[in-house]
């Protein structure tokens, strides 16, 4: 099947098992940026998992072409099956792949589909080391406000493996933004870093600057 005609079909799927009532309430939740079929996470996931077992999944360039082309419908539970596809399938991607991530996060973007995408570009750089510098650095000096959030939250998971210097340096080059989203993205990605180096992240708290949102973020958990 075709990019095109799958992506047609389980957005089919999709709208027919929603609810045209929760579909509204979840528009206004999101601030009526998207559409919504009016299905919650359980239902959507449940449809798209039965629909991928039953028909398969891509790779390469034609996984391109489907969650591009999720990313072009209006409903975001179709933007969900797309990222769903590509985080199952991430593993067998080249290096290149950055830019279809790139791309998803400065698309149709708002902070359920940035922060999973921060997820999948954390996986990748795993695999793709090479390239976190290049990018981080790219994207906190660019103009995409999504695309400086996910610089600064993508090694949520990394626990000690995190690239500390890298990580205060995009949070100090962020310090004066006055981004809600940027702001809370250093918070948390302190907050978690503390986690597996708490006296580290004090020490920089001390030493840095940063917004009272970010500060309040960062000590949560954190004594002294």
């Amino acid at each position: 099947m075709k990019p095109a005609e799958y992506v047609k079909r389980i957005q089919d799927l999709l709208v027919r098992a929603g609810e045209p009532a929760r579909a509204e309430q979840q528009a206004a939740y999101m601030r009526h940026q998207f559409d919504y079929c009016g299905l919650g996470a359980p239902q959507w996931m449940a449809l798209v998992k039965s629909f991928y077992a039953t028909h398969g999944m891509y790779t390469g360039k034609p996984l391109k072409a489907f969650v591009l082309l999720c990313f072009d419908q209006d409903y975001r539970e179709v933007h969900y099956a797309g990222l769903t596809m590509m985080e199952r399938m991430l593993k067998l991607q080249d290096r290149d792949w950055i830019r279809v991530l790139e791309q998803c996060i400065t698309t149709r973007s708002w902070w359920d589909s940035v922060d999973w995408l921060a997820k999948l570009t954390g996986i990748h750089i795993l695999r793709f080391p090479e390239l976190q510098e290049r990018y981080a650095y790219a994207w906190i000096n660019g103009s995409n406000m999504w695309l400086q959030r996910v610089a600064i939250i993508h090694q949520l998971s990394y626990k000690e493996n995190t690239n500390e210097v890298l990580l205060f340096e995009l949070i100090q080059r962020s310090a004066e933004s006055r981004e809600f989203f940027i702001q809370k993205a250093c918070g948390w990605a302190l907050r978690q870093y503390a986690r597996t180096r708490p006296e580290e992240v004090l020490a920089f708290l001390r030493h840095q600057p940063v917004s009272k949102l970010t500060y309040r973020e960062a000590v949560k958990h954190l004594k002294g």
